[in-house]
């Protein structure tokens, strides 16, 4: 029986005994009648194509993303109850234990109680052995729809008694639903859900939708499956949503992470070698001309990671394929001089450099950091941005086209039309996670030949900066270590009753002098979303606690110079509070401030939070950061309790991955719900391995999949990487 089960859901004979996927009797793959045999195109259909389901579940599914059945099936248990104790009997039920029962309904009725908003439905029932009395609470629809003679399959908590009593967790009809045993048998699945759908429903329907997934077509070519010991795509995706057992379930996930991370690991490779093989990049040996001074002028010594970055830089430098290189490091470990360094060196090769960041605040900041570098060298940097006065950014867009400038600072302002250099030949990106894979590229390819280095920076690497490295798009450099002489910022997460000593404490900084930071989530009432707003906020502190003091407001709604005059304004001690947004999160060095308040810090990334308490202590006087939050979420407390017991951003990076996903890896959004289905990076690192060698495997036997056993594999990319074109036809 079980045999021909699985054939009708396209499955195939059963495995031989032994697990993955023999490890238990049971169908994996409940389902009514299978319909006629589904073709390509039947993915595709709305959910409504199911037997008995209506528009408004139709609509109900969309909510949660789920728009067909392909989506339907792809949504997997996030776990699964164990229920695997099989069915008993009455008579020998576990008094005080949880069990699953088979009877018949005697009688059914709705019980009034005391008690304000409870009823109780009670049930009698009965099977070979005797009788039980089940209980249900606030479920008065079963009295409607159960009648005497339906026979139930009931999983519960018993109590003693004459007749014993079960309190109904799930129950099922048999012979009413898809299948029989979904919610009460074995491992019983449970699927992330809302208020839309139930994870009850959600089983009913992928129960539903079983036999379409023969439909799936598996993009990995036998070789793959069998030298990493995986099922085919169908049998993976029958294991994960009805296994037989929890080692079938994790083999079946684990098939569809390295399906996902393969597939995804030739599209990086792929467009990684289409970078290099375009063409080449100018190799930048330089001779110390210009590194020289500058390394002399310096008032301390590099450190030896310093040094040691250096060296990978200029070996990267040194070749004429595109370094692809990430720099990463604490706020004042020194990346910028290991930066200039290097653009040293390429002005020495005779070719120009380019430095592209986020924001105005930034770039102003680092032209004025350059400046300071590069003197010693002779070398004045221009900055592009958006404000830059027409006439003189045509002036500027002229000494970049024709080389009498060597260096430019500026925001995408350098990546719209218009912009040439005579010789581009390395750009630096700093906080590189704000741009996407092609963004990043784009600026790169102005240089002469399509093709120049590429440097990126991070003052904390984010989840995506993460993921990014892992999956093989950047090699990496790393400056560990604190600046000599900072201590770490004192980190506390407050409750709301709590509030005023932490006002006692911001007023004591500032009556010696200090400065202060109010970070707030969003910028006004009027804007989506939940947290304090910081117009509003100011209002009231400057009415209320800080009365006594001249408060500041900057935010990036703001005309960009009205925001710089007030950023001018603090950095000058003319503003003690400085209510802000995240516009304070780059780019900031004002060495009197020395505390900050962050409201509702739940609502930020535990990378974000790290990047805005550098903001503080950067002068001879500690730095201390109070956050307020009552996280809803143990996610988003298990932030804030990293946050105050963490100093050192690569493992805060680290947690912030494990805890909130790596984001977007192909595009722009650094957090939150990944843009990979099945694989996550903080857990599936060796699948991550191995998904490598295979992709590398492949591209190296067939380095365009050309070949009919890859031909899967190949729409699989494409289809992945659509918004870059002709990947694998480089």
């Amino acid at each position: 029986m079980a045999t021909a089960a699985r054939a009708s859901a396209g499955l195939g004979p059963a495995p031989p005994p032994g697990p993955p996927f023999g490890a238990a009797a049971r169908d994996p793959w409940p389902h009514p009648p299978a319909p006629p045999a589904p073709g390509p195109g039947r993915l595709a259909q709305p959910i409504t194509a199911l037997p008995g389901v209506g528009a408004a579940t139709g609509e109900r599914a969309a909510q949660l993303g789920i728009t067909s059945i392909e989506e339907l099936l792809l949504r997997l248990p996030n776990r699964y109850e164990d229920f695997a104790d099989g069915v008993l009997s009455v008579r020998d039920l576990p008094v005080g234990g949880d069990a699953t029962i088979e009877v018949d309904l005697v009688s059914i009725a709705v019980i009034p109680t005391r008690r304000r908003g409870l009823r109780l439905v009670r049930a009698r029932v009965r099977d070979a052995t005797g009788p039980l009395t089940a209980v249900w609470f606030n479920r008065d629809y079963l009295a409607r729809t159960l009648a005497p003679g339906d026979r139930l399959l009931l999983r519960g908590r018993v109590k003693a008694g004459a007749p014993p009593e079960m309190v109904v967790g799930t129950h099922e009809v048999i012979g009413a639903g898809p299948s029989d045993g979904i919610h009460t048998r074995g491992l019983v699945p449970v699927h992330p859900a809302g208020e839309a759908l139930t994870p009850r429903r959600i089983r009913e329907l992928v129960a539903l939708a079983a036999p379409y997934a023969r439909a799936f077509r598996d993009p990995l070519p036998l070789w793959a499956r069998a030298r990493l010991g995986l099922p085919t795509r169908s049998d993976a995706i029958a294991a994960a949503q009805f296994p037989r057992s929890r080692d079938e379930a994790r083999a079946g996930r684990r098939r569809l992470v390295l399906e996902e991370l393969i597939v995804l690991q030739i599209g990086l490779l792929a467009l990684r070698r289409r970078e290099q093989e375009r063409a080449e990049a100018p190799s930048l040996r330089g001779d110390g001309s210009l590194a020289g001074p500058v390394r002399a002028a310096l008032p301390f010594t590099l450190t030896d990671e310093q040094e040691r970055t250096l060296a990978e830089i200029g070996r990267d430098l040194s070749g004429t394929r595109p370094m692809r290189r990430l720099l990463q490091g604490e706020v004042g470990a020194g990346k910028t001089v290991v930066a200039a360094l290097a653009i040293c060196r390429a002005v020495e090769a005779d070719v120009q450099a380019a430095m592209l960041v986020p924001t105005e605040t930034l770039a102003e900041q680092h032209l004025r950091s350059l400046d300071a570098l590069l003197a010693p060298a002779g070398i004045s940097p221009v900055l592009l941005t958006g404000r830059v006065p027409r006439a003189e950014r045509d002036r500027r867009l002229l000494a970049l086209s024709s080389g009498t400038a060597p260096v430019a600072v500026g925001t995408q302002a350098l990546l719209t039309e218009g912009v040439t250099f005579r010789r581009l030949g390395l750009v630096v990106v700093d906080e590189q996670h704000r741009f996407g894979v092609e963004q990043r590229s784009r600026l790169a390819e102005r240089a002469e030949g399509g093709a120049a280095h590429l440097l990126y920076m991070t003052a904390t690497p984010i989840p995506r900066t993460l993921a990014l490295t892992a999956f093989g798009d950047l090699s990496v450099s790393s400056i560990r270590g604190r600046p000599p002489g900072r201590a770490p910022v004192e980190t506390r997460w407050i409750r709301e009753d709590e509030r005023e000593p932490a006002y006692d404490l911001v007023r004591a900084e500032i009556r010696a002098g200090r400065q202060a930071y109010v970070i707030c989530p969003r910028v006004s009432e009027g804007e989506e979303g939940a947290g304090r707003a910081a117009v509003q906020e100011a209002e009231r502190l400057a009415a209320g606690p800080f009365a006594a003091f001249r408060v500041g407001l900057a935010h990036g709604a703001q005309g960009g110079d009205a925001r710089r005059r007030v950023m001018a304004d603090f950095g000058a001690g003319a503003i003690d509070v400085l209510v802000a947004t995240t516009v304070v999160e780059v780019g900031i060095d004002v060495p009197n401030a020395t505390v900050m308040l962050v409201e509702d810090a739940d609502r930020f990334g535990l990378a974000q939070l790290h990047q805005l308490r550098g903001r503080v202590g950067r002068g001879e006087a500690p730095g201390s950061c109070i956050v307020f939050g009552e996280p809803p979420t143990s996610e988003g407390a298990r932030r804030l309790e990293a946050l105050t017991q963490v100093s050192d951003g690569f493992r805060l990076a680290e947690l912030d991955l494990e805890i909130r996903g790596e984001g977007s890896v192909m595009g722009l959004r650094q957090s939150g719900p990944t843009d990979l289905r099945f694989a996550r990076l903080a857990r599936d690192r060796r699948e991550l391995a191995q998904a490598r060698q295979v992709a590398r495997r492949a591209l190296r036997e067939d380095h365009r999949l050309s070949e009919p056993r890859h031909g899967p594999l190949r729409a699989a990319v494409i289809e992945r990487f659509a918004d870059i074109p002709r990947l694998l036809d480089a």
